[in-house]
């Protein structure tokens, strides 16, 4: 649940199961979240997609469907229900490795609950069938009438409500130059752009604005990334770290800091368990010849926008609005610009007047505007307002999943690479603050016992991960908390390049995981890199190379 925005979340689970309620994992590692559950399966990693089939479809076949309030919503339903036929269960449950009979009790459970939810996040959307699983995830939560009710999956009705309106949203308008793959919202998939700057001819990349952001790390195939970047004929960073990815810019424009500028979460309020709002002021007045990251890009598009246009004359800057502006406009035109229910205090508190930028600042910790209501039909913009249960393009994919996993699983001895986030350093920027990057080394190679015995592995020592696309070298942690057949490395690590100006990130360096992911392994239908079930063959390097003591290392949660 990276994304889940809820204060005090283990206190939540717990609730859950205080209430007589349960909570299931599925996981191929048994991870920090396992400690609080009531039950943990491990799956093998890119199979979610038949794990969620073989729920659904037992569900279907045991006549346990109840889309309730949803069946004046749901267009074709006959023809959602035919699609789940031609996933025979024996073959879902030998592929996923979750036993058929504890499929069948899951699917049994949840659809006899009076409030159940199928909920996913990152874990299954990094992977060659994240749509699909997205997909699959909102079936389940539809098809037993939990989509959209409370103890179900909800929709937040933010106060910027502006951020809701998705009705201009695009799929697939144009693709990208060198391999098609589609544009989503008039953005193209990271695991094209290493190639758009490598492959030469007409509409190459040869320049880049970069902000905050560090794709040297994040983007699979990160020694093709870097020939790009090394490639370019220019680029920008508005980045106040001189990391991997900035050392290759020829222009850094370092921004304010966190606590120099105002902060409003528009993203994270489209994802939280209640609706609030929270507006954070600067606690500090930066200095004059500092920008913040608005006024840095406009101030880069005004000079472009006057360059591009040929007009003799000096330059001047547009009287556009400040983010402050934007915020009390959104504020004054969205859902409670006339009135508003204030639940701070525990108990509902009736305002008449509208919410504002003004009054929001009253609130210096935040707005509890109240629990989640449904939202339908009101956040269904298709033209009849239904919601369209098979699209085409999700049908064509479960036959993609079909011919790959049609039949029985094959033999592959390759073991399958997962990420993991740690939770004091889960992306590369955090590695640079000593509080967080001290203790035990968080870039190790988690592995089964059983699958370092067959590779010659032992714990503490050195181990080779290699791909096509490359090979890192680091130690490894024996594991059972790791599923047999699979091996995990955290992201955003490899502090080790020249150029870099990370003092605290450098001494703790570890390896980058995205050195052995493969640009070229994708979903297919959104152009998703797939960072998870890479195959890849790790073999033991001599002990001296990237081993960790053993008597540094800490026992992982899951073991204390």
């Amino acid at each position: 649940g990276s994304l889940m925005t809820a204060c005090d979340i283990l206190g939540r689970l717990e609730g859950i199961r205080e209430r007589g309620g349960k909570v299931l994992l599925v996981d191929p590692r048994r991870n920090e979240t396992a400690r609080y559950v009531d039950e943990h399966h491990f799956i093998r990693p890119g199979t979610d997609a038949l794990f969620l089939i073989g729920l659904i479809r037992h569900i279907i076949d045991r006549d346990l469907c109840d889309p309730a309030h949803l069946s004046q919503y749901i267009d074709d339903w006959d023809g959602l229900l035919a699609l789940f036929r031609q996933f025979p269960m024996t073959d879902v449950s030998e592929h996923c490795g979750i036993p058929q009979a504890e499929i069948e009790r899951i699917a049994e459970a949840f659809a006899a609950a009076d409030r159940a939810v199928c909920y996913g996040r990152m874990g299954v959307a990094t992977q060659s069938y994240g749509t699909l699983n997205h997909w699959l995830i909102n079936v389940l939560n539809m098809i037993t009438g939990n989509l959209d009710r409370p103890g179900g999956a909800m929709f937040t009705n933010p106060a910027f409500h502006k951020a809701l309106d998705r009705r201009s949203g695009s799929f697939g308008t144009y693709h990208s130059r060198v391999r098609g793959l589609p544009e989503f919202s008039s953005s193209l998939p990271s695991a094209t752009m290493a190639e758009e700057m490598t492959t030469p001819g007409e509409g190459q990349i040869q320049a880049l604005v970069c902000v905050a952001g560090n794709p040297a790390l994040s983007t699979p195939n990160g020694g093709l990334m870097e020939q790009g970047l090394a490639g370019l004929k220019y680029m920008v960073s508005v980045d106040f770290y001189l990391n991997e990815t900035s050392r290759h810019a020829d222009l850094i424009l370092p921004p304010t800091g966190p606590l120099e500028h105002e902060q409003y979460d528009i993203v994270f309020n489209l994802l939280a368990v209640r609706n609030l709002a929270r507006y954070s002021g600067p606690l500090f007045e930066h200095s004059p010849d500092s920008r913040s990251d608005w006024e840095i890009l406009q101030g880069l598009i005004a000079r472009l926008t006057h360059y591009k246009s040929g007009k003799p004359g000096p330059f001047r800057m547009p009287d556009l609005p400040s983010p402050e502006q934007i915020l009390d406009k959104g504020l004054q035109t969205g859902p409670y610009s006339e009135r508003f229910t204030d639940y701070n205090s525990g108990e509902p508190v009736e305002h008449e007047e509208g919410l504002s930028l003004d009054v929001l600042r009253r609130y210096p910790h935040g707005l509890d505007l109240g629990p989640l209501q449904p939202q339908f039909p009101g956040y269904l913009f298709t033209p009849d307002q239904k919601i369209q249960a098979r699209p085409a393009v999700v049908v064509d994919d479960l036959q993609r999943l079909l011919a790959e996993f049609g039949g029985s699983e094959g033999g592959s001895s390759n073991l399958r690479l997962i990420g993991r986030r740690d939770l004091r350093t889960n992306n590369s920027w955090m590695h640079n603050s000593q509080r967080l990057a001290k203790g035990r080394d968080r870039c190790a190679l988690f592995m089964h016992p059983d699958d370092a015995a067959r590779h010659g592995v032992t714990d503490g020592g050195g181990v080779r991960v290699a791909t096509r696309a490359g090979e890192v070298i680091t130690s490894v942690r024996l594991t059972t908390d790791i599923m047999p057949g699979v091996v995990s490395l955290p992201h955003g690590w490899g502090h080790d390049r020249e150029g870099v100006a990370l003092r605290v990130a450098s001494a703790h360096a570890g390896v980058n995981a995205n050195d052995v992911t493969d640009n070229l392994a994708i979903d297919a239908l959104s152009g998703n890199a797939a960072f998870n079930g890479i195959p890849v063959q790790v073999s033991p390097v001599d002990n001296g190379t990237a081993a960790v003591p053993t008597n540094q290392q800490e026992p992982l949660l899951a073991e204390k």
